[in-house]
């Protein structure tokens, strides 16, 4: 399955520059139009600002995509065109087929490490969902983690997981998990899940030493784990979060909604019970996690150099 780099990335790999890896997903299925189109904008420029260069990455044409063109990035927010959402599984047959496509974090790690680049940015991992014990739903963004490395830059798991097994399977997976500034597991809306995490780091330097430790020193294969909590001022009102949690996992049952609809119709509820607050703390964690993940790469390059 072919891969293309955009110049711009082709260009900062073939000189040894720092590059931050961006899904897709996010865009396409994550964030309204024309909204998401300016959120891309953004995420690209904070990754600029920090001194490295961002590649975002998607299916097009049956062809992994690293490094958007404007507009490519305008045809992935196009929301007449409703991209699929393409996880690891889904790449052989939509190469096969020559279809477009969101990449989620599993495909988006897996194809951002093909390429070569080793820092990955996202708003939060996927993770073991609620009644996983019922329903086997756990997030292949774990099992993809598992055997590729990159520091990836996350504001934890969403709050309508099961936050402790995550990590639970996450240390099972041997999977590292280091807290930015923090000693708490963030819950993406939330700056704190009541979850401690079992490393913490202060400096992208820090972080940058930890990733190249994991991989050249231990030998690992697994991803390491950066979670970078919202930014204080963006955290969405506790009291509000939970509220609209409950009742949303409530409708969810008596609607009887299971599997891939549970994540979208539990967002799509969060996002109309806080008057589009829990959005504005989507977007503001995502380019913190933006600006965190473009500072790694360039120390990981330094350390490399």
């Amino acid at each position: 399955m072919t891969i293309r780099l955009g110049s711009e990335v082709a260009d900062a790999l073939a000189r040894g520059a720092a590059v931050v890896a961006l899904e897709s997903t996010l865009l396409a299925h994550g964030l309204p139009a024309p909204r998401n189109r300016e959120v891309a904008e953004q995420i690209e420029d904070v990754v600029r600002a920090m001194g490295a260069v961002p590649a975002t990455i998607a299916v097009l044409g049956g062809v992994r995509t690293v490094g958007l063109t404007p507009e490519e990035l305008d045809h992935v927010c196009d929301p007449v065109r409703s991209l699929m959402k393409l996880s690891y599984r889904d790449l052989g047959s939509a190469a096969a087929r020559g279809l477009d496509g969101a990449t989620t974090v599993a495909s988006t790690a897996a194809i951002a490490h093909r390429a070569g680049i080793s820092v990955f940015a996202t708003g939060g991992l996927g993770g073991v969902h609620r009644d996983a014990g019922r329903s086997w739903d756990v997030s292949a963004d774990l099992h993809v983690l598992s055997s590729t490395p990159l520091a990836v830059v996350c504001s934890g798991v969403k709050s309508i997981l099961d936050i402790g097994a995550t990590l639970e399977l996450l240390e099972t997976l041997c999977i590292p998990v280091v807290g930015f500034g923090a000693d708490a597991f963030p819950a993406f809306y939330l700056r704190d899940s009541g979850f401690q995490v079992p490393w913490r780091a202060d400096s992208a330097e820090q972080v940058a030493a930890d990733a190249r430790a994991h991989w050249d020193v231990v030998g690992a294969a697994s991803a390491l784990v950066v979670a970078n909590p919202v930014p204080a001022e963006a955290e969405l009102d506790r009291e509000m979060h939970d509220a609209a949690l409950t009742a949303g996992l409530r409708r969810l049952a008596e609607g009887g909604v299971r599997g891939k609809a549970v994540t979208p119709a539990l967002l799509e509820h969060l996002h109309r019970t806080t008057g589009g607050e829990s959005l504005r703390t989507n977007e503001a964690l995502v380019l913190a996690n933006a600006a965190l993940a473009a500072q790694i790469a360039f120390s990981l390059q330094v350390i490399r150099r």
